[in-house]
């Protein structure tokens, strides 16, 4: 038995019923294995709960960091991280479910460690606005406040996506990055855009 079979199976049922409604016990029947012999391969529910969350942010940093290095502008760089985020929220429902419902389930140490990782996925989308700011594209906005409105809106999405639905995930994206810019970019004249037009 490998630990990656242990997180995945992990994900799936905290992703449907929760971290705290999830046993150890659950866990191990998912995969085959006695309570006793899972312990050999993790320690806690807690270590499980702080692998996933990792897990998750080193795809997310990876994928997202790499669109971010691309000589590309600012607009076009940020509908393409939206679009790869969402993508791979949508590919990884589990996963996502974890990372996005689950973090506060962590023990405040644990909390504590996990807690750089997600900045560092926060500050890629920070820059990418600051990238904007400086180039004049974008209005003269708090690029935290604005990072954070933009990852909270793509990450409720997985509550409510459904794959058979009348949009890909990709249309949402890009419906979601010409919202989202609409109120970012500056018109000729310099002044902000009347977002009722």
């Amino acid at each position: 038995m490998s630990r990656e079979k242990i997180l995945d199976a992990a994900a799936k049922i905290f992703g449907e019923n929760g971290y705290h409604a999830t046993s150890m016990n659950d866990i191990a029947k998912a995969v085959d294995l006695k309570k006793g012999s899972l312990y050999h391969h993790v320690s806690s529910k807690q270590e499980i709960l702080l692998a996933l969350l990792e897990q998750a942010l080193d795809l997310l940093i990876t994928r997202v960091g790499e669109v971010a290095a691309q000589d590309l502008t600012p607009e076009v760089k940020l509908k393409q991280a939206i679009s790869v985020y969402l993508n791979i929220l949508t590919e990884n429902k589990s996963l996502s479910a974890v990372l996005l419902l689950e973090h506060r389930s962590l023990k405040p140490e644990l909390h504590a460690a996990h807690l750089p990782q997600r900045d560092k996925f926060e500050n890629i989308w920070r820059e990418i606005i600051q990238e904007g700011i400086d180039a004049q594209k974008f209005n003269h906005i708090n690029p935290a406040q604005a990072a954070r409105y933009l990852l909270g809106t793509l990450g409720w999405t997985i509550t409510w996506y459904n794959p058979n639905g009348p949009l890909s995930s990709a249309e949402i994206a890009e419906q979601y990055a010409n919202l989202f810019l609409h109120g970012l970019l500056i018109c000729k004249n310099g002044q902000s855009q009347d977002v009722a037009n």
